[in-house]
């Protein structure tokens, strides 16, 4: 029997009999949603373990696992179910199952399978140029690749609404119930508050501590990186630490996998980045597991995955007393940081770089700049007010007009991100908008819990469990305003973000 073999009855907790209809449906969902599962296996083969020359092997695989998802989404039956069960009394998590598949059926009922095909067939093969490109600095020689790239997904956004702003249908594919007004307003906002305020930190420049002050092998930070994910709570027995080129988290709620990068010279860069994918990570391990391959046991979308990732990167992992708990495992491995204090820890942590020109090695405020450039542009690029040959030096003005440096090099500027050569268009926004979660949820859980005593004492259960309650067990069954209102008992703010980096950072800088 599969995980899921029983999942229309044991993830539903109302004992009526279902509809026959619902029944099909969701056992034909299952089928769709374990390919998707497959596909993310193979996707984290690619960037970990496949040997470099697999490329054409495995785009066709993952082109035909994309259609077969396709054809199964969009078979008549689907139709057919789903027009049986329009109107039908389903109790709460039924409802909202059908209403996920509906939703994802329209948009996939519209969209020819050889077009999904050749989008994934194209990821694919882009993959490697962008790598080649970004190691050689050679912006022209992944143009090519990004404008194809453009082309279909336009296509692809134009048969699911023609009448629609084609941006605002491809974000929809990572946050499909916040729409783009929303993220427009947030991110606006963030903008015209984060630039002054980061302006007068510079101009602050107080001396703050920076202990790590050498080079620090590779095997000591996989050691702590270790020690951190055990002290958490992450299940190794359903997870795995690996290496890649870009730091993420892959899986399910059965086997859920986290990769990590090392820099001999800055190994917060590595422990930051393990403790967000554990956050990633945890939200996955969090679901239902009787719902294994249905909505009720897949995630949130992508603002509410990255508000996990990011609050406890940061309003765990870069906290006072998180730093007075992970000292120990920091001084043991790292030699030279004897004598160092969770003050100095906390300060090296948390210090702004607006110099810095990578953004998955920003820090906690300026990334935002970061994120808020290339959602920019991605925007203008795929509404066709941008050419794909401005791209670089659009990228480097907003640079110098946001965070005041402007990249030497493409391979430090337009080309540093993995996302656009998976034509994954409209993803960017969520980073931000699931921080200003993040700090809404830190607000709330804080009512509840005295968080600090929780980190400093290594007691994280508590913090998991309050996690768990208000957001991953829930699965699919509200959509994100939803959610966020049962979590917190209020609509989605970024009130609570602007005060936490005002104060932070004031506290900080001085200022």
């Amino acid at each position: 029997m599969t995980p899921g073999a029983e999942n229309a009855h044991m993830a539903e907790t109302d004992a009526t009999e279902a509809p026959d209809a619902y029944e099909a449906l969701l056992d034909h969902y299952e089928r769709i949603a374990t390919l998707e599962s497959a596909g993310n296996v193979l996707s984290w083969d690619q960037q970990v373990t496949m040997p470099d020359a697999g490329t054409p092997a495995r785009s066709r695989q993952m082109s035909t696992l994309s259609g077969l998802g396709h054809e199964l989404l969009t078979e008549a039956d689907v139709s057919g179910w789903l027009d049986d069960l329009d109107g039908a009394d389903l109790s709460g998590g039924r409802a909202a199952s059908v209403r996920e598949i509906r939703r994802e059926h329209r948009r996939a009922d519209r969209v020819p399978q050889d077009l999904i095909e050749e989008i994934s067939g194209k990821s694919s093969e882009a993959l490697p140029v962008w790598e080649e490109a970004k190691a050689e600095d050679d912006f022209d020689a992944f143009a090519p690749k990004l404008e194809e790239l453009l082309e279909l997904k336009r296509e692809y956004a134009e048969h699911v609404d023609p009448d629609r702003d084609p941006y605002a249908v491809l974000f929809e594919d990572y946050e499909p119930y916040l729409d783009i007004g929303t993220a427009e307003r947030i991110l606006e906002r963030l903008r015209e508050e984060l630039v002054p305020l980061i302006d007068d930190l510079k101009a602050a420049d107080p001396d703050l501590a920076d202990p790590f002050d050498g080079t620090y092998p590779e095997d000591a930070q996989e050691a702590v990186s270790r020690e951190i994910l055990d002290g958490l709570g992450y299940d190794w027995d359903r997870g795995r630490l690996d290496t890649s080129s870009h730091p993420f988290t892959s899986g399910n709620q059965f086997d859920c996998r986290i990769t990590t990068r090392f820099r001999e010279s800055d190994p917060l860069d590595a422990l930051t980045a393990t403790i967000h994918e554990f956050g990633h990570a945890q939200y996955t391990l969090g679901l239902p597991q009787d719902a294994f391959g249905t909505p009720l046991g897949q995630d949130r979308d992508l603002v509410v995955h990255e508000s996990q990732s990011r609050f406890w990167e940061n309003h765990v992992g870069r906290t006072g007393a998180f730093w007075e708990w992970a000292l120990p495992a920091v001084r043991e491995q790292f030699d030279g940081l004897a004598d160092a204090s969770a003050r100095e820890m906390y300060e090296a942590a948390n210090r702004i770089y607006p110099e810095n020109l990578i953004r998955v090695e920003a820090d906690e405020l300026t990334y935002h700049m970061h994120i808020i450039l290339r959602f920019e542009i991605e925007r203008d690029l795929v509404r066709g007010d941008l050419d794909v040959a401005d791209v670089p030096d659009v990228w480097n003005e907003k640079m110098e007009e946001y965070l005041g440096v402007r990249p030497d090099t493409d391979a430090e500027g337009c080309l540093q991100d993995i996302h656009w050569s998976h034509g994954a268009f409209g993803y960017f926004p969520t980073y931000t908008l699931g921080s200003v979660l993040a700090a809404q949820l830190d607000h709330h859980v804080r009512t509840d819990l005295d968080v600090d005593d929780l980190v400093r004492e290594g007691e994280f259960d508590p913090i998991r469990e309050w996690m768990g309650e208000q957001i991953h067990r829930h699965g699919c069954r509200y959509t994100t305003p939803e959610l966020i209102e049962e979590a917190t008992g209020e609509a989605f703010t970024a009130d609570y973000f602007v005060e936490y980096a005002s104060e932070k950072f004031g506290e900080l800088y001085g200022v």
